[in-house]
């Protein structure tokens, strides 16, 4: 891409963010300059709203962002929810149980109301960090799995104590079900949603909203999670620190985030912009 997209789409978590969750200077000045452009700039996320909020002043978040692995739409100024997506009760129930008649000792979290929800298992908070959900665990509810189970989600969180987030989801995928979508995004957890959510999916939503082309999105990821929407977008790029289905996914490879990999990426754009 030599020119200046119409929207921006980018993940938080080992792209934007450093490893200690910060925006860095550098890459706030470059987002400011692309938004001064007048190119949207949406942060496209496995956080719930609240998590995004608690870095969108540092980012200069204040409109779109699509939370939930692309299965909410909300707008972070107003709290207008465009759409959401759910999973159904009878998907969730019937995945959950079979996964435990496989892998005993999993544990799940029921996040549901717009992300405002969120529902533990007894036993997730042991497993759980602050880190994790944006939350803290000493806050979790410990709730019998029929009541997490008890109403639609808008993504479900599977974990176990041993087994890493590939291992598990190596799991559900042997089950050979329907009705659902799982993913990581290098949290230590899987995350389930609908079938057919994927960031790449509520991207093309948004734009459609929006009036934005396919051909004019750029996208940043660097987790799993990120692969479907890096080869929707008309230009996808991973970052040097992506996991190897986003870096399979990418139609470049920019700079890890510890080193502004997307402040590198618009900074060439927009100098081009302005030659």
């Amino acid at each position: 891409m030599s020119a200046l997209p119409r929207l921006i789409a980018t993940d938080l978590d080992g792209t934007l963010l450093r490893s200690d969750l910060s925006v860095s200077p550098r890459t706030r000045q470059a987002l400011d300059a692309v938004r001064a452009r007048g190119v949207f700039v949406v942060p496209v996320t496995a956080r719930q709203p609240h998590g995004v909020k608690l870095i969108g002043q540092q980012a200069g978040f204040a409109e779109w962002a699509l939370c939930s692995n692309g299965a909410l739409a909300v707008h972070l100024g107003t709290g207008e929810v465009l759409f959401e997506a759910l999973l159904g009760m009878e998907a969730q129930t019937a995945l959950v149980h079979a996964l435990l008649e496989r892998v005993p000792d999993v544990v799940a979290v029921s996040i549901r109301e717009a992300g405002e929800g969120f529902y533990a298992q007894a036993g997730y908070a042991a497993l759980a960090s602050e880190r994790d959900h944006k939350r803290d665990p000493r806050r979790m509810t410990a709730l019998p799995l029929d009541e997490v189970l008890s109403s639609p989600s808008l993504k479900l969180a599977l974990r176990h104590p041993t087994l890493t987030p590939a291992d598990l989801l190596a799991e559900v995928r042997a089950l050979e079900l329907s009705g659902f979508h799982a993913t990581h995004s290098g949290a230590p957890f899987v995350e389930v949603a609908a079938e057919g959510i994927t960031k790449a999916a509520g991207l093309a939503r948004l734009c459609a909203e929006l009036g934005v082309a396919q051909a004019d999105v750029l996208a940043f990821g660097d987790a799993p999670n990120d692969a479907e929407m890096l080869a929707w977008a008309g230009h996808g790029v991973a970052m040097a620190n992506a996991h190897a289905e986003a870096l399979a996914a990418a139609d470049e490879v920019t700079l890890s985030n510890a080193e502004d990999g997307v402040a590198v990426v618009l900074e060439r754009l927009l100098a081009a912009g302005e030659g």
